[in-house]
Formats: structure tokens, sequence, C-alpha cells
């Protein structure tokens, strides 16, 4: 048998947290002295501490872990229900690096305010284009909302062009317009150029217009947040030249290795002489 202090080391617990356990029953020792009060443990207790242990990682209380464990609960369902909060747990750490992110990069906003861009914008018109594309509603335009829809619909459409046996004639086109339905909501076209021939069910063959005249710029790193520097840049660019946007910005990705922060895109915002 152990001592609550050996026991406490080989479960690493506190000597304190066995203490409290006893006293609510959740893991009594298998011997208390009578005269001391010295509690003695079994290796054995050791598989009901873990128990214990990983029910109120789960977010379970005390009393319902005892309750739990008074039911017997199997070694399989527990691993299950270990498994989902796992899941849960790295959900809330990507959601928390996004926002971090996005924060930092809001903070590099705030940074370059008052001061005249330094990329290199281009004007330029932009050529009608035939593309295979799908599209999907986004809650915002805020990149926390447009990222999980657009890289889907991407993805889904490579798979959908590799699978009909056709290679896109140009880099990947995202644009977007305001939801029929409003309140904010976006609809997100994710689009691939495609020769005239190609043709399918499972996506659609639109020709997007050109345009006449467009302000350019590239943006190097991630989108997920960091694009919200260069197009407001790009923004405060087209207001100093006396030019106004007629239209959200089309973003062509020049290159996207699987490093995000080697992606290059170039945002095209169709603009006309202000007024």
């Amino acid at each position: 048998m152990f001592t609550i202090g050996e026991f406490a080391k080989h479960g690493r617990v506190s000597v304190r947290m066995l203490r409290h356990y006893d006293a609510i029953g959740l893991l009594r020792p298998v011997h208390t002295d009578p005269t001391s009060g010295y509690r003695h443990y079994e290796a054995g207790q050791l598989a009901r501490l873990n128990r214990v242990i990983a029910l109120k990682d789960l977010g379970f209380s005390l009393h319902q872990v005892k309750a739990l464990l008074d039911d017997d609960i199997g070694t399989e369902e527990l691993r299950g229900m270990l498994r989902l909060r796992r899941a849960e747990l790295e959900s809330a750490v990507a959601e928390a690096v996004a926002r971090l992110a996005q924060v930092e990069a809001r903070l590099r906003t705030i940074e370059n305010e008052g001061r005249m861009p330094t990329e290199d914008i281009v004007i330029k018109s932009l050529p009608p284009l035939r593309l295979a594309e799908l599209s999907a509603t986004a809650a915002s335009f805020e990149p926390q909302d447009i990222g999980p829809v657009i890289g889907p619909l991407f993805e889904r459409l490579c798979g959908l062009l590799d699978t009909a046996g056709v290679t896109p004639t140009g880099p990947g086109l995202a644009y977007y317009e305001d939801a029929p339905e409003g309140g904010g909501a976006i609809t997100v076209h994710a689009g691939l150029p495609v020769g005239a021939q190609v043709g399918g069910e499972d996506f659609r063959i639109v020709q997007l217009p050109g345009v006449e005249r467009a302000a350019t710029v590239v943006h190097r790193g991630p989108m997920e947040g960091e694009v919200i520097t260069t197009s407001q840049a790009l923004a405060r660019w087209i207001d100093a030249n006396g030019y106004r946007s007629t239209g959200y910005p089309r973003e062509v990705s020049l290159h996207c290795p699987e490093d995000r922060t080697q992606w290059v895109t170039e945002l095209q915002e169709p603009i006309v002489a202000g007024g």
C-alpha cells in the first residue's frame, strides 16, 4: 500500500486534492488508521483516480464525476468522451489563434493610420473571364466569416474539376456580392478560369464581366486577418487619388503553397473617378 503522499506522487495530484476526494466520497483510501488518521491507498486505485481527473477535465462537476463512476462507466465510453473533449479544445485553440491574428492585423492597421500606403498600387483593366465556380453564403465580410467558407469551396471545386478531367487555365479567383437576404450576409464565389468547351453539372460556368478600371495591390501572407491591413491601404490610396470604389475587391490567388505565410494574392478593386 501507499501513503497518501506516495499515492499523490504516483497519481500526479496534490495531497490536498486526495483529502478532498476522500471527504466527498469520490476516492476513499483502502485503509485509514483509526489512531493517527493516516490514509493508505492501493495501486489499483490509480485507475479510478485517472478517471476522476479525466472526467473533471471534460468539464464535469465532482458530483457528476462521482455519479458517472458509480455507474461504472466503461473504458471505451470514457475514451470517446475524452476524444470529443479533445476535439472541442482543439477547436477553441484554433479559434483563439485566429482571433489573435485578427487583433494583430487590426493593430498594424491602427499603427498605419495617417500614413500613405507604400505598397505598389497599379490601375489596370480586367478582362472578362469564363469561370467554373461554386458559391455559398458567409455571415459577413469579416475574415473570420469568409475564411471558413471560401477555403472549402475552392477545395471542392478543385476536386470536381479534377474528376471531370478539366485543367484550369489560370489562377483561382474569389469575388463577393451582397447576399439577397441582406443583413450583412455575403455571397462568396470561388472560381477557376476554364476553356470554352468546359461544362459540368456539379459546378456552374459563368462569364465574369471585365472591369474597365481597377486599383490592384499584391498582398503577401495569409488572408485571415492579415488582409485587412492591405485592403485598407488600398482604400486609403483610392480615396487619396480621387477615385471611388464600386464593389468588393476580387482576390486572385497567384501563389498558394501549404505554408500560408508564403501566399501571394492580388486584390483587384473596381473604381471610377470620384464625384
